[in-house]
């Protein structure tokens, strides 16, 4: 994507509000204002499927008690005159609803289809109540619109580039263990044990029956890669954590990497064609 992509999810939500706050100040015009509820619609690309019950009702509770204390942020809803749609903020004003209330504060800004979704998947992903399938979509619907890397998107939403690389890997699971992990039955951290995993289903049931640690479902998954005696041993595969790791260092040097491990122990080969891409690398690893 053109760098105007690029800024836009490296400025975040954060910026913009604070671009609003600005703006207030100098023009009362641009502050929160009240608006009904019933002219304010929902995202239809919310990246947020569940909001949970029992949160809705606790902030439901405290918003009886002291009101919305944050606006919500709004765009003009696209083709509805005098209507808007939400930008960021949807949990408060599915409360604020619950709570009785006619109108809630909120930001009205002018932004287009693109900002407005990399704006809700950042805001969502900051408040960090996604489950990990949902963040897992976020993660990869944000580098989507931004062109951007695993980098960029960690920095945008505040997070380590292995915890993004992690939860995205959870993408290659099959619909099935995806839902368990959408339902709360398997964690992110169980469920990447599966990744690659023969039966995984199977695999997944035990796991959840037996109530197993993720270091138990990791020997799990490794018995059942294992083939039976007599039987022709596979040629080694690699890890996805290792093919990741290849992927990510032969993008930043501009080369091919190969890792070869073997319980923690291994080898990590740089390949290069000619002096110049030696002086390359060098150049990179010590500046």
């Amino acid at each position: 994507m053109a760098a105007e992509g690029r800024r836009g999810l490296g400025r975040g939500l954060s910026a913009l509000l604070g671009e609003a706050e600005d703006a207030a100040a100098a023009s009362s015009a641009a502050g929160p204002r009240e608006i009904p509820i019933e002219l304010i619609a929902a995202n239809p690309d919310q990246p947020r499927t569940d909001f949970g019950e029992a949160e809705l009702a606790e902030l439901a509770q405290s918003i009886r008690q002291r009101g919305v204390l944050q606006p919500i942020l709004l765009r003009p809803a696209p083709g509805k005159a005098g209507e808007y749609q939400i930008v960021a903020g949807e949990r408060r004003w599915r409360a604020a609803q619950r709570a009785g209330l006619t109108a809630v504060p909120a930001l009205v800004r002018e932004l287009g289809d693109q900002e407005t979704l990399e704006l809700a998947l950042i805001e969502n992903l900051q408040r960090e109540n996604l489950n990990a399938m949902e963040e897992a979509a976020a993660f990869s619907s944000l580098m989507s619109l931004s062109g951007g890397s695993q980098e960029d998107v960690a920095q945008a939403v505040g997070k380590s580039r292995s915890h993004v690389a992690n939860t995205l890997r959870l993408l290659q699971l099959p619909g099935n263990i995806q839902e368990l992990v959408r339902q709360g039955r398997l964690s992110a951290g169980h469920a990447r044990t599966l990744i690659g995993a023969p039966d995984p289903q199977a695999l997944a049931r035990q796991i959840i029956d037996k109530g197993l640690s993720v270091r138990d479902a990791e020997a799990l998954a490794r018995k059942a890669a294992t083939p039976a005696p007599g039987a022709p041993r596979p040629v080694p595969r690699k890890s996805n954590d290792t093919l990741s790791l290849e992927r990510d260092l032969s993008e930043r040097l501009g080369l091919e990497v190969q890792i070869q491990d073997k319980d923690g122990k291994g080898e990590l080969r740089i390949r290069y064609a000619d002096l110049e891409q030696l002086d390359e690398v060098c150049r990179r690893l010590t500046r």
